[in-house]
């Protein structure tokens, strides 16, 4: 008969590199505003999939699209403004 062996050892041997690291939580904490815009534009292309776009919709996935382009332009310019020591251009 053959030993059955466990990979617990080999699973925990890992445990504190499965969880984030706090430099890692502050980047998506950083990210959030684009990761939520994100999520309406998606939440908006979904609404419109199920039926025929009205204008309302297509009003909708403008602003949805405008909000990403915004939040990434914010997010863009906040760390390369972290990036210059000394606020240099």
């Amino acid at each position: 008969m053959s030993d059955i062996v466990t990979y617990q050892d080999a699973a925990t041997a890992f445990a504190d590199f499965i969880e984030p690291t706090a430099a890692e939580l502050d980047a998506i904490e950083l990210e959030m505003p684009v990761i939520l815009a994100g999520v309406d534009l998606v939440d908006a292309q979904i609404i419109a999939l199920d039926r025929t776009p009205t204008e309302l919709d297509a009003r909708r996935i403008r602003r949805a699209r405008r909000r990403v382009l915004a939040a990434r332009r914010e997010l863009a310019n906040r760390t390369a403004g972290a990036s210059l020591p000394g606020g240099a251009a």
